[in-house]
């Protein structure tokens, strides 16, 4: 669909919005089918040899390096008087304009948009998605001046953003780059709601066709909105932007100082499963208005766009977010105790089955996650700072609640963090330790070595057994035998081989390609079926390609639990198991008699 050309926005408009702004940026996205805008930048005047103008080279929520100013091009720049000024690239993110008197510089460029699933930016012609930092350059010279963007867009189109408006419907200000870098636009053809919560105005903001039911979103948001008081005791914000994406694929979300973007297929919005993987992911990020934007780690104050910031409590900020996140669903009813559980079951199975957890602490993976990059490697040897943050932030819960004997929790260190270390401040590993000695009463020296300081695996049932729980594989689950690999999609090729494994200890690796089994011919989709005719301590015959080299290996089988780990009650759960329950989830015991979940009213 081509975009119709008649504007909102004239340029004497775009005067009026800039005349109280100090930088002042225009997009132009009416031609916005091959992903392409222009971009002008006006900066006032300097009085230095050189203008020193950067774009970020990462973005706020993801921890990576990013080549965000491959994305620019025709770069320029002139003075107030028109005059052409010349510039060097020294930097990847970085252009250096020459001056030889005071003057304004005006610097224009192309700009190519087509990160949506980084969510950087994207333009196409239904909408545009900007994050200033793969959209706007900036001077550090002129990083704390008041900020003016306008947008040209077409005239069916519909923009917006956590930023103040300006005097035309495409028209934000901000008081700093650092806000506008931190509040996204979103423009186009879209669905919008506005809703209210504990007196703060929301909106919804839905881009792309999908089988999403807005009026039920707006309703759970409404619902978990409400609930941020169980953990802090004011806002930060007096409006928030809840902005989605129904894509034909790209999937995620990225907080904001007072937005979120979320991204989910476009298909996977009806669906129980699918729609909690939503509702959740827009409670994690709702949380990190709190958790990183009003306080976080001081190795990420202030933001240094154009490096990297190396911190050891990362973890809080992300692991302990997750933490969080269903809990709030929890007591606001959108989530039920039962699926709350089998959330919780999955992520402790899932830590079982990663070995990594054994290799890393939560602090080294902290430290080490700009360097991290996934795969086979990461599970047999690295530690996840969201998944093992999230049960590191479990067991540091559990051991407050006990120390306090349930007065206290995990929720009033971070209402401390917020109240002590809000941005500029940020915190370090003494504060945390501070605020923990202060709501317990004893040192948590020796708990963080134990838990932060060096790989930990937690004795779940332990854990749990405190609140009254305990996890099981169910009655009806039986030995199996386990080989200890995974195959790629679609394939016998092998994309993981569990350290200590059965196959890693019989030295299959990484991409060998399985042909056979005692002599047969296995397929993909049979493959574990044919794993199941031998059982746990057998030794089979394993006929594979190794770096193109056919080869024979022997293998014997270890063994595990069939069917999924759950966790339910434990007999005859106690008063005080009872209590501990309610005191870490702010909800009523969820079972009967029987140890079953009762029914949801």
């Amino acid at each position: 669909m081509k975009p119709v050309v008649p504007l909102i926005l004239t340029f004497s408009a775009l005067a009026s919005a800039n005349a109280f702004a100090d930088v002042n940026y225009l997009i132009d996205l009416t031609a916005p089918e091959h992903h392409l805008a222009k971009v002008e930048v006006n900066f006032p005047e300097t009085k230095s040899d050189a203008l020193v103008v950067n774009l970020p080279v990462w973005r706020t929520g993801k921890y990576q390096v990013l080549p965000l100013a491959d994305a620019v091009r025709t770069f320029s720049a002139i003075d107030d008087n028109g005059k052409v000024l010349p510039w060097t690239r020294t930097a990847s993110g970085e252009w250096t304009v020459a001056l030889s008197e005071p003057t304004s510089v005006k610097v224009t460029y192309q700009l190519y948009a087509n990160k949506l699933g980084q969510r950087v930016n994207h333009i196409d012609a239904s909408h545009a998605f900007l994050d200033a930092s793969g959209t706007f350059v900036y001077s550090p010279e002129f990083r704390n001046e008041p900020i003016a963007v306008s947008l040209k867009v077409p005239n069916d189109w519909s923009s917006y953003s956590g930023m103040d408006r300006g005097k035309g419907n495409h028209e934000f200000t901000a008081s700093n780059y650092d806000i506008l870098v931190d509040s996204p636009i979103e423009t186009g053809i879209s669905e919008h709601r506005e809703f209210e919560a504990d007196g703060r105005q929301y909106e919804l903001v839905v881009w792309g066709e999908g089988n999403y039911d807005i009026d039920k979103m707006v309703a759970d948001l409404t619902k978990l909105s409400g609930q941020a008081e169980v953990i802090w005791d004011d806002y930060p914000f007096e409006r928030y932007v809840y902005m989605v994406h129904a894509t034909s694929g790209a999937r995620g979300a990225t907080e904001h100082l007072n937005s979120t973007i979320i991204q989910r297929p476009r298909f996977s919005y009806r669906d129980r499963k699918d729609y909690l993987g939503f509702i959740k992911t827009a409670s994690h990020e709702f949380i990190h208005t709190w958790n990183v934007k009003a306080y976080r780690p001081e190795g990420l104050v202030p933001y240094n766009y154009q490096d990297e910031e190396i911190t050891e409590l990362l973890w809080i900020a992300e692991g302990s977010t997750s933490y969080f996140q269903s809990q709030l669903l929890l007591r606001a009813g959108v989530m039920t105790p039962k699926e709350f559980f089998e959330d919780l079951a999955k992520r402790v199975a899932q830590s079982e089955k990663t070995p990594g957890r054994e290799v890393q602490s939560i602090a080294s993976a902290s430290a080490n996650q700009w360097a991290s990059s996934g795969g086979d490697y990461a599970v047999n040897h690295s530690t996840n700072i969201y998944s093992e943050g999230f049960l590191t932030s479990l067991a540091l819960d559990f051991s407050l609640l006990e120390e306090t004997e349930l007065e206290h929790s995990y929720r009033d260190v971070h209402r401390q963090l917020y109240s002590e270390h809000r941005i500029p401040a940020g915190y370090n590993v003494a504060d945390v330790k501070q605020i923990l000695k202060q709501v317990s009463g004893i040192s948590y020296d020796n708990w963080w070595l134990q838990y932060v300081n060096q790989p930990v695996s937690l004795d779940f049932d332990k854990l749990l057994e405190q609140a009254g729980l305990k996890t099981t594989y169910g009655k009806d689950s039986k030995v199996e035998p386990f080989a200890g690999v995974t195959l790629k999609s679609g394939s016998l090729v092998l994309s993981h081989v569990l350290r200590n494994g059965p196959a890693w200890n019989a030295g299959i690796v990484l991409n060998d390609e399985v042909v056979a089994i005692n002599g047969l011919k296995v397929t993909a989709a049979g493959f574990e079926s044919r794993i199941n005719d031998f059982k746990a301590g057998d030794t089979i015959t394993v006929t594979l390609f190794s770096n193109d080299r056919l080869k024979d290996v022997s293998l014997t089988l270890g063994e595990q639990q069939s069917g999924k780990l759950a966790i339910t009650s434990v007999d005859k759960p106690s008063s005080s198991q009872k209590a501990f329950f309610k005191a870490w989830l702010g909800v009523d015991w969820p079972f009967d008699k029987d140890g079953q979940f009762k029914a949801v009213k």
